[in-house]
């Protein structure tokens, strides 16, 4: 049976709420109460890495900047947050532009969110990579946002990011990354 009436929330309605929360179109998703020990190492090794090579490269990726469990706010009634992102662009204090890259750290819990609903807001909304990791199986998956969307990259250990715009090239082990 439908129901006959549906809650819609804004970006608005997100600012008043207490927890730990996401947003799609309208709908509010409860985020888990707090990562895991490893989720936590896992993101923050990526995050470390990927500013180690941007400060290995100040002149080409001078711009790009770095974020850990940040909102985006995608559009009025969606709002995500990623565990890491990479954007290379000017930004205020709340995202509001699409970033070049995306890390999910994948869990039981986000599975099903991180692999169809995100996967397909990113790639609708021109995110250049998203990359999806799991921290139990040491694997990462990454994907290249083309002509027809995302397209699954062959990566083995190290990927090769090239943030084509930003003219900002930089690569991942990711064998280096887990706990």
């Amino acid at each position: 049976m439908a129901l006959a009436y549906h809650e819609y929330y804004t970006f608005d309605d997100y600012q008043q709420w207490k927890g730990e929360w996401e947003l799609f179109n309208g709908m509010p998703y409860a985020m888990a109460p707090s990562p895991s020990v490893t989720h936590q190492m896992v993101s923050l090794n990526i995050a470390s890495k990927i500013k180690e090579e941007f400060n290995n490269k100040e002149d080409s990726c001078g711009n790009c900047t770095v974020l850990m469990e940040t909102d985006w706010l995608v559009s009025n009634d969606t709002v995500v947050r990623p565990d890491v992102m990479v954007i290379c662009q000017e930004i205020d204090e709340k995202v509001s532009v699409p970033p070049e890259l995306i890390v999910e750290v994948v869990s039981l819990s986000s599975t099903k969110r991180d692999e169809s609903m995100k996967f397909d807001l990113y790639q609708r909304e021109g995110v250049l990579y998203y990359i999806l990791v799991y921290p139990e199986k040491r694997i990462a998956k990454v994907y290249q946002n083309k002509t027809g969307g995302f397209k699954r990259l062959d990566t083995h250990c190290t990927a090769i990011f090239d943030l084509d715009l930003r003219q900002c090239h930089f690569s991942i082990d990711f064998s280096l990354i887990w706990r």
